[in-house]
């Protein structure tokens, strides 16, 4: 594949897009939407392809759920592009606005970055999901799927582009590479020319690789080693349903829950009960010394436990005796994602929203929310776990830059 030319073209793209006003924009956005329930089963299609071969291959069934498209998710996935029509176009806004002493207005627009590349794992929705979320910032994008969807892309994204042509819109303004090789997404990572940033949503190894190797400005979206607290003032008949939604609800996600922190004092209450709970879903169980002591059936968990995200029906559970402890350890282990306490004290709830490092901190809820459709961002184009420009799920917002705008009436500078 000719990159250079996809650059290209998708440069000229965003040029286009950057003169759209929102109706425009919204009008592809519902022919996409539009496209995509009626080729439906096109897609289902070419997604079961990729099935099959996932499990030709060996794959987990976690992460070929994360792989599966089925009626429900593709109307998820049409709702989610309906949600970014309804929101408010942030392209334009002016953000501040000054009067300097000679007389100058300075002020601040809201711009598309331009040209954003998106590198990505197994789950087709991302496709449609951040194609919604840069077209309708007046980005352009470049998708590069990994091997295991690559059918369920191809469908996907020749839908979106025949129904942008059809309704007389930038049909570049979303494109995919269809090489899966390693050497083609080296070179993406490189194209400095015509993309503005890049962005890797995916496991540890492919974040690694991006940030290791791209040239191109990075905005990393981070794996989810989430961890919940059961504090000593929790209420455990909530603590169990929070654990088990955390948990089990989806294995191969990265806001799951892969490993809980309990107090001492509440312990021998709440770990029998989390584990009767969790044993009925068919979860591996891996705790310390101490979490033993409650379960017989609890397997010994290793140092490398606590720092793994499983992707998959295992948790690993320390016992602490502090919350200051807790937040030790999550800190120590965690990597940026989502935390959760659970417990019916509010200095305990507020200390802990308040020293956890993470992008989302949760009192008395489930991991699982951190999303960017749960938080009303339509969809999210990734969830960023560092701390320059974007944390958390990434909606419009996240996708859009800056310029300082200037209005004078003759001013010179002396």
């Amino acid at each position: 594949m000719d990159l250079n030319l996809i650059g290209a073209n998708a440069k000229t793209a965003a040029s286009l897009m950057n003169k759209l006003g929102v109706l425009d924009k919204n009008k592809g956005l519902e022919a996409v939407a539009k496209a995509i329930a009626d080729n439906k089963n096109k897609i289902i299609e070419a997604n079961n392809k990729d099935i099959e071969v996932a499990r030709q291959n060996g794959m987990a069934e976690s992460l070929v759920d994360r792989l599966t498209l089925t009626d429900e998710r593709i109307s998820g996935i049409i709702e989610g592009v309906n949600q970014v029509i309804s929101l408010e176009d942030p392209i334009g806004e002016i953000i501040s606005m000054k009067t300097s002493p000679n007389g100058l207005q300075i002020g601040q627009r809201r711009v598309p970055i331009g040209v954003i590349g998106i590198i990505y794992e197994s789950r087709p929705n991302v496709t449609v999901d951040a194609f919604a979320l840069c077209f309708k910032t007046g980005n352009a994008c470049i998708l590069k799927g990994g091997s295991d969807a690559i059918n369920s892309n191809m469908a996907i994204v020749a839908t979106i582009r025949e129904a942008l042509k059809s309704a007389g819109l930038p049909e570049d303004a979303c494109q995919l590479i269809e090489d899966t090789s390693r050497e083609t997404a080296t070179k993406l990572m490189q194209l400095n020319e015509y993309i503005d940033v890049l962005i890797p949503r995916g496991g540890a190894g492919l974040i690694k690789a991006v940030v290791n190797n791209s040239t191109v400005p990075v905005i990393e979206t981070g794996t989810g080693n989430c961890h919940v607290y059961v504090d000593e003032f929790a209420d455990v008949d909530m603590a169990v349903p929070i654990i088990v939604n955390s948990k089990t609800q989806r294995l191969g996600v990265c806001n799951a829950c892969e490993s809980l922190v309990i107090h001492s004092k509440i312990a021998e209450k709440a770990i029998p009960a989390i584990c009767k709970a969790l044993y009925a879903k068919g979860t591996e169980i891996r705790g310390d010394e101490r979490a033993r002591k409650y379960d017989d059936k609890m397997l010994e968990a290793t140092e490398e436990d606590f720092g793994t995200e499983y992707l998959d029906n295992i948790i690993s559970v320390k016992v602490v005796d502090s919350i200051d402890e807790a937040i030790a350890h999550i800190n120590k282990y965690n990597t940026g994602h989502s935390e959760a306490i659970v417990t019916a004290d509010y200095a305990n709830s507020q200390k802990f929203l308040n020293d956890i490092d993470a992008a989302a901190v949760y009192v008395n809820a489930s991991t699982r929310f951190t999303d960017g459709f749960e938080f009303g961002f339509g969809a999210e184009i990734g969830i960023s776990t560092q701390k320059l420009h974007a944390r958390g799920p990434m909606g419009l917002l996240a996708l859009t830059s800056t310029k300082f705008i200037i209005l004078g009436n003759g001013q010179i500078r002396e």
